[in-house]
């Protein structure tokens, strides 16, 4: 279908930066809640351990790039105190509404730390980390810009970048406009979830983003539901299995 061949430019309303904390969180609750009930989270939990087994007695750092509320985090957190890993999370997002009540969700979490900065703009030198995260993220990113987003996150990763993120198809869309007239409660997570698809990615975008990113190999993969994992990781350490 001619409407799903390239990246729409359309906004996501969430992006303003002026909307309200309390709008924000009403819909940072929706979008969590369609992570859990389609199970796209659970794509990034499968990949980090997948990491994380390879060396279970080794002390490793994860950054969440665009955590939001820091759902994600708070997830991996308990699944590694339950696995007995010892990791360290540190969340960064652009947006200080966000990053505030991230921080108030996480008061029981001391391994967590949260930080507003935007990557493309900020200095992050000093947030080197063995994993990188980045989940439903990419599809925020003007197309010009991605390579260089992922040359960013690439720098501050030491063992991997997984990047986790939407199919751009027909069959997403109707999906998720399906599914959200059922369980999405806010106008702007309904309006956001149908332009994020269509900023989503083909299988052969990520690849020519990724291919770009010098000494790095990636792996692109599908998942359901409508969903891409892309690893970025050092050529030399790369295990391809």
């Amino acid at each position: 279908m001619r409407a799903f061949r390239n990246r729409t430019t359309e906004a996501e309303l969430m992006d303003d930066t002026t909307l309200a904390p309390e709008k924000l969180n009403e819909v940072l609750r929706d979008v969590s809640l369609a992570n859990r009930l389609l199970g796209g989270n659970r794509i990034t939990h499968r990949a980090v351990l997948n990491i994380l087994q390879k060396e279970p007695d080794k002390e490793f750092s994860i950054m969440d790039v665009g955590c939001g509320e820091g759902a994600m985090l708070r997830q991996l957190a308990l699944i590694c105190r339950k696995n007995k890993y010892r990791v360290s999370f540190r969340g960064l997002d652009i947006n200080k509404a966000a990053i505030n009540l991230a921080e108030k969700y996480s008061a029981d979490f001391p391994e967590i730390k949260y930080y507003t900065k935007d990557i493309l703009q900020d200095d992050v030198e000093g947030l080197v980390s063995d994993i990188v995260l980045c989940t439903l993220t990419l599809h925020h990113i003007p197309t010009a810009q991605i390579p260089k987003f992922l040359e960013k996150l690439s720098h501050v990763a030491r063992v991997a970048v997984v990047v986790n993120d939407l199919q751009r198809s027909p069959w997403a869309y109707y999906l998720f406009k399906i599914f959200s007239t059922i369980f999405i409660k806010t106008k702007i997570a309904r309006h956001d979830g149908l332009v994020s698809v269509k900023r989503g990615f083909k299988r052969k975008e990520l690849f020519a983003f990724s291919s770009q990113v010098s000494d790095y190999y990636s792996i692109v993969k599908w998942k359901w539901a409508f969903r891409y994992l892309l690893i970025l990781a050092p050529s030399k350490s790369m295990h391809h299995d």
